[in-house]
């Protein structure tokens, strides 16, 4: 595996051999080391989880981090996405983890001769928040083959909606969305259904982020109460969730709107969790794209 810049191009296979990986990893069994070999992570986007996890991961596996901050870039000097990766090819990073708004960044870079593993693009894809998701299910239901999930809130600007809507099915899930109309995405081949309908029957109930920042003129029109209200999980839905069932959020988390304040880490909730093993399936990545 060269370079990880969308699920889509990871076969059942690998995502399973990723997964199991990060699992020994979590175990303990395994001691993986990457010493001596040098990383920058080039986050043109705000993040908290995946930038930490993946900073974790890498100190973790004696990784040398080059510190790269976009606010003191030549970037802000008009540099090119293109010629600041070069540059930090040329000066010997064995890889670059990128988050951009720009979707499918990465066309440009996979030529470069170092491994790109990408931490978000736009609205396109985050694979490693898939292959977290994918962890944490399997560490649950040891699955995912039958499995039932619906993906609650804003598909239209989702990469994790896209990532995991292509893996699950991959891996022989059914996936349905449910969505604002005006938020739900036409190329995404997944129906859409009242969470009020399904609630009862899923196993897992995915909630993702209201994307304020990507709503533009629509973000005039959103009511917090009304979107909880009808697309949110409420006490009420809690309570109706099957005995096996598990709630999932890739964070950050707008309590009050897409889950219920006392939610976020009820006994169903795998929120936490979640970030746990996106340390574990960083690593996993990174040791998988640098020592190929």
């Amino acid at each position: 595996m060269k370079h990880l810049v969308s699920m889509a191009e990871l076969t059942i296979e690998e995502m399973q051999h990723l997964i199991d990986t990060a699992i020994q990893y979590k175990k303990g069994t395994v001691q993986p080391s990457l010493n001596g070999k040098y990383i920058a992570n080039l986050f043109f986007e705000n993040s908290t989880r995946t930038k930490c996890s993946f900073e974790m991961a890498e100190q973790r596996l004696d990784m040398k981090v080059i510190n790269f901050d976009t606010a003191t870039s030549s970037v802000n000097k008009g540099e090119s996405l293109y010629d600041t990766c070069r540059t930090l090819q040329s000066i010997g990073c064995d890889a670059l983890v990128i988050r951009h708004q720009e979707n499918d960044y990465y066309n440009q870079l996979l030529n470069m001769g170092v491994p790109i593993i990408n931490g978000g693009d736009g609205s396109g894809q985050h694979p490693t928040q898939s292959l977290l998701d994918l962890m944490t299910i399997y560490e649950e239901f040891g699955r995912f083959e039958g499995l039932k999930v619906v993906i609650c809130g804003d598909i239209k600007n989702s990469r994790v909606a896209r990532s995991n809507y292509h893996s699950l099915t991959a891996l022989g899930a059914e996936v349905v969305f449910s969505s604002p109309e005006i938020w739900q995405d036409d190329d995404m081949p997944g129906g859409y259904v009242n969470l009020d309908d399904v609630i009862s029957d899923v196993d897992i109930v995915m909630l993702l982020r209201v994307q304020h920042e990507r709503h533009g003129e629509d973000e005039q029109h959103f009511d917090a109460a009304t979107y909880h209200e009808r697309y949110g999980l409420s006490q009420a839905r809690y309570d109706q969730m099957n005995e096996q069932a598990i709630i999932m959020h890739p964070a950050p988390v707008n309590r009050g709107v897409e889950i219920a304040d006392n939610l976020v880490e009820a006994p169903k909730s795998r929120i936490f969790k979640q970030m746990e093993n996106g340390v574990y399936i960083r690593m996993a990545v990174l040791t998988e794209t640098i020592q190929s």
